[in-house]
């Protein structure tokens, strides 16, 4: 098959929001907590929709009380799609949930994938559209975002090439101490070509200090199959925010609603949401 020309690919996205978030002290699963009067999976289902050309399908990856988070979305638009996942095994394993989304051969030659977290709220489009931009351009096979952050803990670190390229992604579970110390984190920002993604997903190993299998592995495995890794590096760290805690839903949701009374607040289109 034919390369398909980056200026006639369409975009789709696959967003994770399988899991119950045990730190948020509820029951809710945590992409249907609330930020600024909206469950946190609205505004990156948002982002993504959002701007000139918006995603569809939208694969929402789900399995905690997946009941709750599939009645948030009570008209069901026809670009929404809904999988899920059983068992808990990883960022890798929840993302090949999607696959039979992405079946059809033609499909998958075609399609760039955002892969996102649907406890990240604070995604923009804006970044969404420099990251598609610079994929198309480079043609890579896949494209991440990171951010430097003063305190990078929890995060996964972005390990350079001595060069200053991208070497890979290593979980903080499983980094040394100086790895530990890198400040250039993964905020779990990626766009891949389908066919790129879903055919190495099989290919992942869980051996790993959570016996997990990582999605973060796939861009090594493009690297070694000899396939272009491409990384934009300007994200603002107050974007990059994730919610595991209560704590941390209050910052999120302050940082939205200031976000939302300022002349830089975001585009909102609600589309298909509660």
């Amino acid at each position: 098959m034919s390369p398909v020309p980056e200026t006639t690919r369409s975009t789709a996205a696959v967003i994770l929001a399988a899991g119950k978030g045990t730190r948020m002290q509820s029951d809710l699963p945590k992409v249907m907590h609330e930020v600024a009067d909206r469950p946190m999976l609205h505004w990156v289902v948002d982002a993504v929709r959002s701007g000139d050309s918006p995603a569809a399908p939208v694969v929402l990856v789900v399995g905690y009380q997946r009941d709750v988070v599939e009645h948030s979305f009570p008209e069901s638009p026809d670009w929404l799609e809904f999988r899920v996942q059983e068992e808990q095994l990883g960022t890798g394993h929840a993302i090949d949930m999607a696959s039979p989304t992405f079946a059809d051969p033609g499909l998958r030659a075609s399609t760039d994938v955002f892969v996102l977290c649907g406890d990240g709220p604070l995604i923009r489009t804006s970044t969404l559209r420099a990251l598609l931009e610079r994929h198309r351009a480079t043609g890579a096979a896949a494209t991440l975002a990171t951010a430097r952050l003063e305190d990078p803990d929890g995060y996964g670190r972005i390990q350079r090439t001595p060069e200053g390229g991208f070497d890979r992604i290593v979980e903080q579970k499983d980094a040394t101490e100086t790895q530990r110390a890198i400040n250039e984190v993964n905020p779990s920002y990626y766009v891949f070509k389908a066919d790129a993604l879903f055919d190495r997903l099989s290919q992942l190993k869980n051996d790993n200090a959570s016996g997990e299998y990582y999605i973060t592995d796939v861009f090594k495995l493009l690297q070694d199959d000899g396939l272009g890794v491409e990384v934009i590096d300007s994200v603002d760290p107050g974007d990059v925010l994730s919610i595991n805690n209560p704590e941390q839903l209050a910052i999120v949701d302050s940082i939205m609603r200031q976000r939302l009374e300022s002349s830089d607040g975001v585009t909102v289109s609600r589309e298909g949401n509660a």
